[in-house]
Formats: C-alpha cells, sequence, structure tokens
C-alpha cells in the first residue's frame, strides 16, 4: 500500500556538524553550510562511496536550516516504491530540501517526471536543493534527459574515501562525542579485527560504550576481546 508522507522528519540528534568529524571533508562541509545559509551554492550534488557519510551531511543540513529558523526537509529515496511522488508537491515552497541517494529514482518514469517537475519550481524559487547519490551525475542511469541535465547543474562534490587513519580519528572523535574514551591504538585494533565501514564500527561503539559503564571499566585492549568474545 502506498503511504503518503507528512512534509516534516525527526532530526537524528546525533547527526549535526558538530557530530561529523571533518577530517579531509572541511572544504565540503562549509559549502553545505554556506548553501544553506544562502551565502553559496543554490545547489550541490554530493556524490560519494556507501558508508562515507553522505546521509549524516544531508541530516546536518536539514538541522542546519532548522536552527536559522528556515523551511528544511529531508528524505531517503531508497525506498521510494514505498511512496507515491505526489509526496513532492509543495516542497517547491520549502527554503532548503535534502534527497539522499537520488540514484534510486533512475528508470522510475512517475518518480523522474515528478522529482523534474518539483527541480524547476523549487528552483525558480530561489530555493536550495542538496542531493546525495553513490555516484556523479553522469554515472546515474536517469532516463529523463532534461532532468539529467539538471542534476549537473550547481556544484558537484565528491567525498573522498577514508584512509584507515581517517578511520582510527573518526572512532576517537566519535566516543568523545558519546560520552566515553578510546585510545588510537584501541581504534585500531577494533578496525583490524571487528569492523570497517563506519556503519558496523558504530554500531559496535555503542555495544561498547553500555558494557563499559555496565562493567565500570575502560575500553582497554583486554576488556574489549572480553567482551567482543561473548
Amino acid at each position: 500500500m502506498v503511504q503518503q508522507l507528512p512534509l516534516h522528519f525527526e532530526f537524528r540528534a546525533n547527526q549535526t556538524f558538530s557530530d561529523f568529524y571533518p577530517g579531509s571533508q572541511q572544504e565540503i562541509i562549509s559549502h553545505l553550510q554556506h548553501c544553506v545559509a544562502g551565502t553559496g551554492e543554490q545547489q550541490i550534488y554530493l556524490w560519494g562511496d556507501s558508508g562515507q557519510g553522505k546521509s549524516h551531511l544531508l541530516q546536518a543540513c536539514s538541522h542546519q536550516a532548522y536552527l536559522q529558523n528556515l523551511r528544511s526537509f529531508y528524505f531517503d529515496l531508497t525506498n521510494i516504491n514505498q511512496f507515491d511522488p505526489s509526496i513532492l508537491d509543495g516542497l517547491d515552497e520549502t527554503d532548503v530540501v535534502c534527497f539522499d541517494n537520488i540514484e534510486h529514482i533512475a528508470g522510475n518514469a512517475r518518480w523522474e517526471q515528478a522529482f523534474f517537475n518539483f527541480f524547476n519550481a523549487h528552483r525558480d524559487r530561489g530555493q536550495k536543493l542538496i542531493i546525495s547519490a553513490c555516484s556523479a551525475p553522469n554515472g546515474i542511469t536517469i532516463q529523463l534527459p532534461d532532468l539529467k541535465t539538471r542534476l549537473n547543474w550547481g556544484l558537484t562534490l565528491k567525498i573522498q574515501p577514508l584512509t584507515d587513519n581517517d578511520k582510527i580519528a573518526v572512532l576517537v572523535f566519535k566516543a568523545k562525542r558519546m560520552g566515553f574514551e578510546i585510545a588510537p591504538q584501541t581504534g585500531r585494533f577494533l578496525l583490524t579485527h571487528y569492523a570497517r565501514d563506519l556503519a558496523s564500527l558504530w554500531v559496535l561503539l555503542e555495544k561498547l560504550d553500555k558494557a563499559s559503564l555496565a562493567a565500570k571499566r575502560k575500553l582497554t585492549i583486554p576488556f574489549l576481546k572480553q567482551v567482543l568474545g561473548e
């Protein structure tokens, strides 16, 4: 059954700009913040591999818009078959719209046409649009030529892959934001023995945080082996 999506969403409290480890992405963050504030590009297309933080950054843009008393909207297009394209109706009046995983509308004629219509109306009003995808605009198999052209408008930014050292720094940063500490060598141990993608590492940190609080112990490597060996 097709669902109608209300034009609001719940912000993820831990997906703001302050919760994002900038690393080598500081220039991208700056462009996004200026876009939201109306002092930069009107449209940004952000692309990169899965697990690099695109969804986090789009959530952060929506959150920043909210803090600036702007109307904002975030929507993940991954499961578009559950929704009707009519959810786009009226979005052209929203100050900042963020669409995650735009590649999922490719080949869906109704969604492509609806997005094209939204795009034109939204842009004509001077509103800001931020899009994410797994590849550059020309790498997406959009069938509607005019829509494919419009995805190339504005500024295209690529998130650079994280090195192992970056991931360790992210782990240390993320743990500190959660209220506990892990040493860099502990982060390397986790990366080497348990998980390499960020989504799995976040789940792991949640588990370790709870275990550390329950046992009232620091996250030493022997303690990690004990907890993760269960």
